[in-house]
């Protein structure tokens, strides 16, 4: 049993990366599914698969290289709201990470989505995470 889904996510994707596998697998849950999702829809990771039945669904994420060295596409996960300690932002103070070239992964009333869309839609939540 995993206390912290969203962690553990981070970390198997962070080793996976310096290991350079091509994919990882992670427990599926709807937090990691969603951001899972948020990771493909902004290119940091090339396919999010469902396997298994029942309560052992994995997620299968490819990840993603770039040039001959195969240098990981995400350089860093940082898990910031953790079980002990939430961090919650309002729109206005939504952090920008690395001045925009990183993203914050934001879990709204709507749904996870990136700071970017949040400030679009003039909304606040819990940042779980940075990812550059």
């Amino acid at each position: 049993m995993v206390n912290d889904p969203i962690a553990d996510m981070l970390t198997r994707i962070r080793n996976a990366c310096l290991a350079r596998h091509q994919k990882t697998e992670v427990p599926a849950t709807k937090m990691t599914r969603s951001i899972a999702e948020v990771l493909k829809s902004e290119g940091f990771v090339a396919e999010v698969e469902e396997t298994g039945e029942g309560v052992k669904k994995t997620l299968v994420i490819s990840l993603k290289y770039k040039g001959k060295q195969r240098r990981p596409i995400i350089s860093n996960l940082k898990r910031v709201s953790k079980p002990g300690l939430r961090v919650y932002s309002n729109r206005r103070d939504l952090p920008r990470v690395l001045g925009g070239i990183g993203i914050a992964i934001v879990s709204t009333s709507r749904g996870i989505m990136t700071d970017r869309d949040a400030r679009q839609q003039g909304i606040g939540g819990e940042v779980l995470c940075y990812v550059w």
